[in-house]
């Protein structure tokens, strides 16, 4: 892993150095397409290899529950989570990756759908009536009217059945968040320290705690294996021939990290919960990874700007990026771009230090009343802004007209957060 995170690290070198300030030299629009598809086909292959990597622990997990195997199964499932954070700034540029991301990274989740849920969580929701039909204790649902069979727990079951039951969003039975709720149980901690902290014993049928082991670890290794089988369907997607890298175009790299880092990132992943002091609102919330979720976003955008990916085996995948299109043009606004992009990183690395210190974690950053901490996600918010509109200046030379970044109203409208 610090092999890892120095490759990264390195790959990050021009924005933390401050911009660069020379004229780049001139590239393709054909050229740079390329390697922003060569630069997604690898983050999606090490999202899979890392997968992969879960789905193994996860078996371990389950032919033997151990205390031991389940910290193991949740530090692969962290793994897995930095290399496919970083490809979400391929998503609102790429109609084809925000049509398939809805299956792998969907939330927030209600997730008394899947497993049993604390007192606290409440027992109906007028806005969703499988709020808590608890998939894994009960063998048939009924559904519009008629019992529906899940006394077998498969993907095709996850996918086509229960995901999204009645098209509501929060019915989210498939992806990373799913695994992470089966791995980490509900963190019940509020804005205090703590993550979840469901027991092995969870998966273990001869010293069952919570009820319905056996279909617990069916349910983990069904949403494990659909994880995979969808992760193999965009790595292909991105290959040589596939529908997204034909698809893909310059005005779609601007879009992606426009938007990812405006209504997306700055808005409804950050903005919105520092208004509602709600830990909720955090992206990966039960194993309190929020801020590694957050940063590796950045450290993505920072890849696809640039030309330049940092794998998982240290490799680098690298062309002519965005910046080179727009420094032959307009160095001023390059530089404006980089110079965003560092302070963002910057700004960004804070939060992560202090929460991987565990000095204070991302919903303690988000509680009322806590200014050291609401503070460092405002300047983080601030910088994704300033970062978006550089962005958006970047259209002028790009000779680019009519891309509109996805907005939030926490950013746009908050008068409208709340009511």
């Amino acid at each position: 892993m610090m092999r890892n995170l120095k490759a990264i690290a390195f790959g990050l070198g021009l924005v933390l150095a401050g911009g660069v300030t020379a004229p780049a030299q001139a590239a393709q629009a054909g050229d740079v397409v390329k390697a922003y598809a060569d630069i997604a086909h690898a983050m999606y292959e090490d999202s899979l290899i890392t997968a992969k990597t879960l789905r193994s622990t996860v078996a371990s997990l389950i032919a033997k529950p151990t205390r031991v195997n389940l910290i193991r199964a949740r530090a692969a499932w962290l793994a897995a989570r930095v290399p496919y954070q970083q490809t979400e700034g391929y998503r609102f540029g790429n109609a084809l990756v925000d049509d398939w991301e809805g299956k792998v990274n969907a939330w927030p989740l209600d997730e008394g759908l899947i497993d049993y849920v604390a007192a606290s969580y409440g027992d109906a929701s007028d806005d969703n009536p499988y709020f808590t039909a608890n998939v894994i204790a009960n063998k048939s649902l009924k559904l519009g009217g008629r019992m529906v069979d899940v006394s077998v727990i498969t993907p095709a079951l996850l996918a086509e059945t229960l995901h999204e039951i009645d098209e509501v969003e929060a019915n989210v039975a498939t992806g990373y968040h799913a695994v992470e709720f089966l791995l980490w149980g509900q963190d019940l901690n509020g804005t205090g320290q703590g993550a979840g902290n469901r027991p092995h014993t969870d998966f273990d049928p001869r010293a069952c705690t919570g009820g319905n082991c056996e279909r617990r670890a069916q349910y983990l290794r069904a949403v494990t294996d659909l994880l995979i089988s969808d992760l193999k369907d965009i790595v292909a997607a991105w290959a040589p021939g596939g529908e997204a890298r034909t698809a893909a175009t310059v005005a779609g790299i601007v879009k992606g990290l426009g938007s990812l880092s405006y209504g997306e990132l700055a808005g409804e992943r950050t903005k919105l919960g520092l208004m509602l002091h709600d830990p909720e609102e955090e992206h990966d919330c039960f194993a309190d990874n929020t801020h590694n979720s957050h940063y590796y976003n950045q450290v993505g955008m920072v890849a696809i700007y640039q030309g330049r990916y940092a794998r998982i085996d240290g490799s680098l995948v690298e062309g002519p990026g965005l910046k080179d299109l727009v420094m032959a043009k307009a160095p001023d606004v390059a530089n404006k771009v980089e110079r965003a992009m560092a302070q963002t990183t910057a700004r960004m690395q804070i939060m992560k230090d202090l929460a991987d210190q565990r000095v204070m974690s991302y919903d303690q950053m988000l509680g009322e009343g806590n200014t050291v901490g609401n503070n460092i996600l405002q300047d983080v918010v601030d910088g994704l802004v300033v970062q978006a509109k550089a962005l958006e200046m970047a259209m002028v030379p790009l000779g680019l007209s009519g891309i509109d970044f996805e907005g939030s109203d926490s950013l746009d409208a908050p008068e409208k957060v709340g009511n």
